[in-house]
């Protein structure tokens, strides 16, 4: 009974608990079950903290009540991506460099989630420090998608979206650096938002390009991750970049109809290089918002051609900066075989970390170094300008931008896995958001010939997040996508 009862969304939950139709601890003890159920099919999860969630479970139940005023997710249970720092809770970031790591602080995020009243129930699969779009190269094995298990989650937070898919936790959290939360969103039928740069504080977060992550919630639907976000979002002194002045408040009225907004629709991005059905499925999301009311016109995106190259100078410039800390001496892993200083720091960063941290590294450094900085670093900048002047334009067209999100469903483990340059161009519709710093909103739209989850995104202007989720409540309203569930589910 109590399985069933969980095969509901986060808020319906929360109102069982408050209204004592469920305990929080029955609840906690329920989903950990479940994750001890499935999770050896799918390994999202790379560590569960049974104890410590069912201790805190207690005090939150207790909390409830006595009456506390809490949120609308008190009770719920979430799970966090690996690169989120959480206090005595292994944070590996799915690394050999970062086996061990235990964490003398909590991310921002979680200290909000605790005095929301959530219980974090563990920590979730990825690729090595968020870099790759499969979460097939982390340290510990690669996450298998619950629609097709011998086909990828996504990446990089390929964990937290699987587990959501599969009913293992009703929410969890990512971190979004090129497309990491709304890719495996699309390959496994969830919804999922990456806020607009600044609105959720990175403190805690490991950093991969710390210009681009953003941390966001996957959920089964917009109203679930709309709520999340209303926590986690917010001001923050501990970081200088989190510029938002007070939280998201979702809780305005709601329309049924979209009467009055403009959406763009980039018709260069359906032009080549997309399968059929990804773009049949998009374009019928198009025609439901159309039939709310929205008014949907074409248009060309500039500067398509430039956008996954600027991306990845930027961000393996930046992850070359951020993860030369590991050198084995201060914390993380030093090789036993290193006998002298240099062996140190060659024999631990290479024993330390896999193929792709250490490709994205060199990339880095060699578009930093003294003889390129200028012809590529440098235009890459100048490029992301562009991008977001472009952006700023078309915002002064539409309300929002509808898109793809990936150009395939989701492929076999191993497929792409040993070609890099198809792996980076999988990012094509979505590096462009994080390069300008803009929400978006990712939905499931339907599927394809073989049963596998397409989705579609919503973009919109700075700190436009409450248009977007008004736009993704409307299109789930009036879709059942959102509902669907792979067939081995949790419950």
């Amino acid at each position: 009974m109590v399985n069933v009862m969980l095969d509901i969304g986060a808020l319906a939950l929360s109102n069982s608990i408050k209204e004592k139709r469920l305990g929080v601890t029955e609840a906690v003890n329920a989903y950990l079950g479940l994750i001890e159920k499935a999770d050896s099919r799918y390994h999202a999860f790379l560590t569960v903290s049974k104890e410590r969630a069912l201790a805190r479970a207690k005090d939150v139940q207790a909390r409830i009540d006595a009456g506390d005023t809490l949120s609308p997710l008190a009770g719920v249970p979430v799970a966090l991506k690996d690169n989120i720092s959480t206090m005595g809770i292994k944070t590996t970031c799915a690394s050999k460099m970062l086996g061990g790591y235990l964490p003398v602080f909590n991310a921002s995020v979680v200290d909000r989630l605790e005095q929301a009243g959530m219980v974090v129930l563990g920590k979730l699969n990825m690729d090595e420090f968020a870099m790759g779009g499969s979460s097939e190269t982390g340290a510990f094995g690669p996450v298998r998608n619950p629609w097709d298990a011998s086909r990828v989650a996504g990446g990089s937070s390929g964990g937290s979206a699987a587990a959501v898919a599969a009913r293992e936790i009703p929410l969890s959290l990512g971190s979004d650096t090129g497309g990491s939360i709304r890719q495996p969103c699309s390959f496994c039928g969830v919804t999922g938002i990456k806020p607009t740069y600044g609105a959720v504080s990175r403190y805690g977060l490991v950093a991969y390009a710390s210009s681009l992550d953003q941390i966001g919630p996957i959920g089964r639907d917009i109203d679930d991750c709309a709520a999340l976000l209303s926590i986690i979002s917010g001001p923050d002194e501990k970081d200088g970049t989190c510029v938002i002045e007070k939280p998201f408040d979702f809780d305005k009225p709601r329309t049924e109809r979209l009467d009055g907004a403009v959406i763009g629709l980039p018709r260069n991005y359906f032009s080549k290089d997309i399968d059929e059905d990804v773009k049949r499925a998009v374009l019928e999301a198009a025609k439901e918002l159309e039939a709310a009311g929205a008014r949907v016109e074409e248009f060309e995106m500039p500067l398509m051609d430039y956008m996954v190259h600027a991306y990845y100078i930027i961000a393996c410039a930046e992850a070359s900066s951020n993860l030369s800390r590991y050198d084995g001496l201060k914390y993380g892993y030093r090789s036993a075989d290193a006998k002298t200083l240099s062996e140190v720091y060659r024999l631990s960063r290479s024993e330390g970390f896999g193929l792709e941290v250490k490709r994205r590294i060199m990339i880095g450094s060699f578009v930093l170094s003294s003889g390129y900085y200028d012809a590529y670093y440098k235009k890459a900048l100048q490029t992301r300008a562009l991008i977001k002047d472009a952006y700023d334009r078309l915002f002064e067209r539409f309300d929002m931008i509808l898109s793809p999100v990936a150009p395939t469903t989701a492929y076999k483990l191993g497929e792409n896995i040993d070609d890099p340059m198809k792996m980076y161009m999988g990012d094509i519709y979505t590096v462009s958001v994080n390069l300008a710093g803009l929400p978006a909103a990712a939905l499931p739209c339907g599927f394809d010939g073989q049963g596998l989850p397409v989705g579609f995104q919503l973009i919109g202007g700075a700190f436009s997040e409450e248009k977007l989720i008004g736009a993704a409540r409307v299109y789930q309203h009036r879709t059942g996508h959102h509902t669907k569930k792979p067939g081995g589910a949790a419950v």
